[in-house]
């Protein structure tokens, strides 16, 4: 099916909002129902700049200082990172009080930096080049960066020791609920480290 043009002299049809911009103005609950949880196929360039592909379902995960999850969000691995970035800032609010929110440059978007600062944090978003030239962080805010590999760790430890990378389960509630296990282990062992 092609797209519908305009004819000659008619005016285009207005585009549709983006998720991004519906998303500032509702609740948790509306933009949790927005999200796709389907089984998808998803596709990312890893370090090396080689493409990956995988079918599935994709784990956003919102840590704070002292590598501790806060809140996980499981969705469609088709959906960009982005789009989960709002919701997740929305339930980390209700759980914890916190100053920043720091991203890698796929979170560079106006609409959650204006989310972030409307929550009354400090944005702290790696620039994306494809937003033109590149602007370095301030030296405070770049070594206030420096804290968000641990979001990279807390994966990073699922993946490799909480069954992260081999599920055997069907259907995103059993997805879920198994990486939750691993979650709650991570969780409870750098509570245990902070008090040691």
């Amino acid at each position: 099916m092609s797209p519908i043009f305009p004819k000659k002299g008619e005016e285009a049809a207005p585009k549709p909002p983006k998720r991004l911009d519906l998303q500032i103005g509702r609740n948790l609950d509306e933009n949790l129902k927005d999200l796709p949880f389907h089984c998808a196929v998803g596709t990312k360039k890893d370090s090396k700049g080689y493409k990956m592909t995988w079918r599935g379902y994709k784990l956003h995960i919102d840590c704070i200082d002292g590598d501790i999850p806060v809140s996980a969000l499981l969705t469609s691995a088709s959906l960009h990172d982005s789009q989960a970035a709002i919701p997740l800032m929305q339930m980390t609010s209700q759980r914890v009080t916190s100053l920043y929110d720091l991203m890698d440059a796929a979170y560079d978007a106006p609409q959650i930096r204006k989310f972030s600062e409307a929550l009354c944090h400090v944005p702290i978003i790696d620039p994306n080049p494809r937003r033109g030239e590149k602007i370095p962080m301030d030296p405070a805010r770049k070594a206030r960066f420096a804290n968000r590999s641990s979001v990279e760790r807390v994966n990073s430890y699922l993946k490799d020791n909480h069954g992260g990378n081999h599920i055997r389960v069907k259907g995103a509630s059993k997805v879920m609920a198994h990486l939750m296990f691993g979650l709650i282990v991570i969780t409870a062992n750098q509570l245990f480290n902070l008090i040691c």
